[in-house]
């Protein structure tokens, strides 16, 4: 790599989030010598935990920040006694990983080293016989979390296409192969075989369809169309969907296999009304459906086709007031969300590749990585808050399908201007709607088209927007009231009854204050307010946990 490409990879880091498990930063040096080998153990295991082909770490660069600084050390000129620091660590490496040294002239002058380190497949890395992992931003041993060796161990294999020696044909429910049968047919319409698929026995067609392989049955064949009977061929692994209400009313049911089939059993749980939108330009209400029924079959279809099926745990659907809630176990094994809403990401490899293909040839998922983008396209469409994973966890995708409004106005937004604002700009603006973070730079380009105000993170809707779409009162809360008639307000308060308690200062001001910040900020505001105002307003009679303030100079 010559020196202008490392330092774009640098800058490709450095704009990564902090918690990154396979790139780690350092601001100068590392000692003593064998953290560096624990280092590079722990970034190639986490790198195949995170699938990722490589992990990286960066000397120079201030981990707090991402900021440049520089390093001083030079890993080539290290020594372990006499021997060359690179080969000892090479040699106490095992099994043995390629990694790659790299030096970079950062703004013409700023050095930085660059190690690129393979990720292990099969087996964990070691250094000196003990395997370590990069978890968030610390550096522990493998030994002590064996979920993410196992990972490691089957990063080889496709658990998906592993044959079932002792399952035959029999295991599998007819009525669900002759409904795959017709599904996988519309999909040919137009090939040279398309008449000839109605002949097929069932063994040839579960072959073409990738669902079994040479006529022996897979993993995949029991989670798609195995009997109910047939679960203990993957036991303990668990291929069921439970469905939850949970609302001013409970219930629950489970739906086991064949899941090619009950998915639509879980689907005709769920309540499908009509939602009404008031909008300020039309005469008459905009009605839509507040669950979209392909949303919903992607989402469970996405479960499935991407559940990590080691953790022998079920897939849930919570659906409650306004939403539904999505939960399957494993992280996202590509990339993140947010990386497929515009639908211009294609992931490169799947968790469980067989069965992908498998779900793509019954026409169940898109495998080009269109999904997240087409529920994307059709929350936008409806006008409601778009799909949620923000709550998902190291070891769990959680999807939010809102089937409400968060802030009707919103919505009303959406209607009205629906042809002057891009999918990008709803994006973000459905950022600001949930109060989650948006980068600077977007955050530049909503103010710049007057979409938002406030200061980063706290940012909300704009005058301009209030305007459009009737939320002027939101608007004058979010600007919060002058400190000076705060002021006034805890004055007036003392002149009618005498003195004031912090408890009742609370109650008086708390409503009043900036609508955007959370009860500890508004505290604190009120806190300021009191000291600005003892220097020559008033005073505390009572004591520092119970102040009784009364007007400067009265008894």
């Amino acid at each position: 790599m010559d020196n202008q490409e490392l330092i774009n990879l640098i800058d490709e880091l450095r704009a990564l989030p902090k918690e990154t498990e396979w790139v780690e930063f350092k601001l100068n040096t590392i000692k003593p010598n064998e953290k560096l080998g624990e280092y590079i153990s722990g970034l190639s295991n986490a790198a195949c935990v995170n699938n990722q082909s490589f992990a990286y770490l960066i000397l120079g660069v201030d981990d707090n920040d991402h900021s440049i600084k520089g390093t001083t050390y030079n890993f080539k000129q290290q020594k372990q006694g006499n021997e060359d620091l690179e080969f000892w660590i090479r040699r106490y490496l095992s099994p043995s990983i390629r990694f790659e040294y790299f030096e970079c002239q950062y703004g013409g002058h700023t050095k930085i080293e660059i190690f690129r380190i393979l990720a292990t497949i099969g087996e964990p890395t070691n250094f000196q016989n003990k395997a370590f992992i990069r978890l968030a931003t610390s550096l522990t041993q493998l030994k002590d979390y064996p979920h993410y060796a196992k990972i490691i161990y089957n990063s080889q294999e496709d658990w998906s296409a592993k044959i079932i020696d002792k399952a035959t044909i029999v295991a599998l429910d007819e009525s669900a192969i002759q409904k795959a049968k017709e599904k996988y047919k519309e999909k040919r319409v137009g090939k040279p075989f398309y008449s000839e698929i109605d002949n097929w026995s069932n063994a040839l067609f579960l072959d073409r369809a990738k669902i079994t392989i040479d006529g022996k049955i897979t993993n995949t064949a029991i989670i798609l169309l195995g009997k109910p009977e047939s679960a203990h061929f993957i036991s303990p692994s668990v291929a069921q969907i439970t469905w939850k209400l949970d609302t001013d009313q409970k219930a629950y049911e489970h739906f086991g296999m064949p899941l090619f089939l009950t998915i639509n059993d879980v689907l005709k749980q769920i309540r499908i009304v009509r939602h009404k939108f008031f909008p300020n330009n039309q005469l008459i209400a905009t009605e839509v459906l507040n669950y979209d029924t392909e949303v919903i079959l992607e989402g469970l279809n996405n479960c499935i086709a991407h559940q990590d099926y080691s953790y022998n745990s079920r897939i849930i659907l919570t659906e409650k007031a306004n939403k539904l809630v999505f939960e399957n176990a494993g992280s996202f094994f590509e990339g993140k969300a947010d990386d497929y809403l515009l639908g211009e990401k294609t992931p490169k490899n799947y968790r469980n590749k067989f069965l992908v293909e498998a779900m793509l040839n019954l026409n169940m998922i898109d495998s080009l990585g269109y999904g997240i983008f087409k529920m994307t396209k059709s929350q936008y469409h409806r006008y409601f808050p778009l799909p949620d994973y923000t709550k998902s966890k190291r070891e769990e995708v959680v999807l939010e399908i809102y089937g409400n409004s968060i802030d009707e106005n919103f919505s009303k937004l959406l209607i009205e201007y629906f042809n002057e604002i891009n999918l990008s700009e709803v994006i973000l603006l459905d950022k600001v709607q949930k109060t989650l973070p948006i980068k600077d730079e977007a955050a530049k380009l909503l103010k710049k088209k007057g979409f938002i105000e406030g200061r980063k993170p706290n940012y909300f809707i704009s005058a301009q927007i209030a305007e459009l779409t009737n939320q002027k009162a939101a608007y004058t809360r979010n600007m919060g009231l002058d400190k000076e008639v705060l002021m006034s307000f805890i004055v007036k308060h003392i002149e009618n009854h005498g003195f004031a308690t912090r408890e009742e200062i609370d109650l008086l001001l708390l409503d009043k204050l900036l609508d955007y910040i959370d009860d500890k900020q508004r505290k604190k505001k009120i806190e300021n307010i009191l000291q600005e105002m003892k220097k020559d307003k008033i005073k505390n009679i009572g004591s520092r946990g119970f102040p009784k303030w009364v007007i400067l100079g009265s008894d």
